[in-house]
């Protein structure tokens, strides 16, 4: 099903929820990489992940929603390589790529405890799961 309006708007009902609690032009970057990878793959598994690789270089996951980066590009090593059947890890909507400074900020404003004495791996692993509970959260609510 098409996620965008034929004016190229996003239908904010047929996003995910984490993207419906995000700002428009995340919402539009989702729904335009879903639609031109539904057409080209035919697999709506295919197109979502299609559409979350693209929103990663723009965007970032913070908390329950997805906030756009300072600097386009990469998010994580899985994202360096350019597929789903990389090996590498990936770090959920976290930008593994942006400075330890920068995770530090995010983890303050999550309330993510002992962040100061974390390592930015360690700031990356505390962040994704800090954005799942946050999302869960919301979901429920």
């Amino acid at each position: 099903m098409p996620k965008t309006t034929k004016q190229g708007r996003a239908k904010k009902d047929e996003l995910p929820s984490t993207l419906q609690r995000s700002g428009r032009k995340a919402q539009e970057t989702y729904a335009k990489t879903y639609d031109a990878a539904a057409d080209q793959y035919d697999s709506e598994e295919r197109a979502q992940r299609t559409a979350f690789a693209s929103l990663k270089h723009t965007h970032e996951k913070v908390g329950d929603h997805w906030e756009p980066k300072d600097e386009k590009g990469p998010s994580d090593a899985r994202a360096e390589e350019r597929g789903a059947r990389s090996s590498k890890p990936t770090a959920g909507g976290v930008d593994a790529n942006a400075t330890k400074q920068h995770l530090m900020e995010l983890a303050r404003r999550l309330d993510v405890p002992g962040r100061s004495r974390m390592s930015k791996a360690q700031l990356v692993e505390a962040l994704q799961k800090a954005n799942d509970r946050a999302s869960a959260k919301a979901r429920k609510a």
